[in-house]
């Protein structure tokens, strides 16, 4: 046992490193009403499988009629917030290494998100206002027995995520100080409908102290209808991710004229980059292919974790859980590749698991 310790304490002195609120996150902070529906309802609100949309007049039902007909499960959501949470989960101690800034309302699901916040010792600093309520999103779980496929459609009602303001939050002394701490800044592009001033803020502040700024596609919806806003923060994108169908309608709208997406990789790696200092690194994940990622001036694919199709529960949250284990290394400022590694190894547990949650204690070496 003696000649054991040594080891143990240079792991210690490693984790000691890790400064709490190194880890910034800042965007949508929605709670999930989780529910495997059928087919009829999806066809009733004109919702496609795997999608993600914003809800319109016409969803405003559905929300309602999901947790009337269904069994439904409640989780503290949003695609930000879940990945800082993963990240704070793979990293265990010291507790709030993450830090999540958002808007919800004062209301009952307001405090829901507040205690899972605090569960998941995550540090959140949340605006809260009273003129909307908290945002929902609803995961809408179909089950196609004949490809034993499982799919997911989201529906998001941002209602009180929508109203972050920069001014009234960002700005204030006490949560612009969370920013300087910070040393790994990550902003889903869902936030690029809210708040892109902020964005802009929170990057150029990365860029110029030359702390990695990371940004995620997000849906495709983002790259065609908030393209403007988007491609004001991707010259201060250190770190940019995306899945293959992000990837694919993002290099449409820019006119790369390729669909191979090893070539969008490399097109977008070049895009105009403010701070020289650091590569841009683009990774896209490919669902059970391998994740595309541009690292010097070479494209690799890293193989993800096998896993059998009978153990896969739910398929909603993968995204956050790969970015949010990536970001667990990161912190460290370990090699990409063990970034990587993280990041299959967290989408591999919890795509095991109904909505975007985890077992108490990783088990990632």
């Amino acid at each position: 046992m003696a000649a054991e310790e040594p080891q143990a304490k240079k792991l210690k002195l490693e984790e000691k490193e890790l400064s709490q609120n190194a880890l910034f996150g800042m965007g949508n902070p929605l709670l999930d009403i989780c529910a495997v529906v059928d087919k009829d309802l999806l066809d009733k609100y004109g919702l496609k499988p795997n999608d993600q949309i914003l809800a319109e007049e016409k969803h405003k039902e559905l929300f309602e009629e999901i947790v009337r007909k269904f069994k439904v499960e409640y989780h503290a959501g949003g695609s930000t917030q879940n990945s800082v949470k993963i990240a704070q989960w793979m990293i265990q101690q010291p507790h709030k290494v993450s830090t999540f800034l958002g808007c919800i309302g004062t209301d009952k699901f307001g405090g829901i998100l507040k205690k899972k916040a605090e569960e998941a010792h995550v540090d959140a600093y949340y605006y809260e206002q009273s003129e909307e309520p908290t945002g929902t999103c609803a995961a809408c779980i179909t089950d196609d027995n004949r490809s034993a496929s499982v799919s997911r459609s989201l529906v998001a009602n941002l209602a009180a995520a929508n109203c972050y303001k920069k001014e009234k939050h960002l700005d204030l002394e006490e949560n612009w100080k969370l920013v300087e701490k910070a040393k790994v800044f990550y902003i889903a592009g869902f936030f690029l409908t809210v708040s892109p001033e902020s964005i802009l803020k929170v990057a150029k502040h990365a860029s110029e102290h030359n702390k990695v700024f990371s940004l995620n596609l997000s849906a495709p919806f983002i790259s065609q209808f908030f393209k403007e806003p988007m491609m004001k923060v991707m010259p201060y994108v250190d770190i940019l991710f995306g899945n293959e169908t992000e990837a694919a309608t993002f290099a449409r709208e820019q006119g790369f004229e390729t669909e191979d997406i090893e070539e969008i990789a490399k097109k977008t790696q070049s895009l105009p980059k403010v701070n020289k200092k650091r590569q841009r690194i683009v990774v896209f994940t490919q669902g059970k292919d391998g994740t595309v990622v541009t690292s010097g001036n070479e494209v690799t694919i890293s193989p993800v974790l096998d896993i059998d199709q009978s153990e896969i529960v739910d398929t909603n949250g993968a995204g956050d859980a790969f970015v949010g284990g990536f970001l667990s290394q990161l912190v460290y400022d370990r090699p990409l590749e063990e970034c990587i590694r993280a990041g299959h190894y967290s989408a591999s547990v919890i795509i095991r698991r109904a909505g975007c949650t985890f077992p108490e204690k990783p088990d990632f070496h």
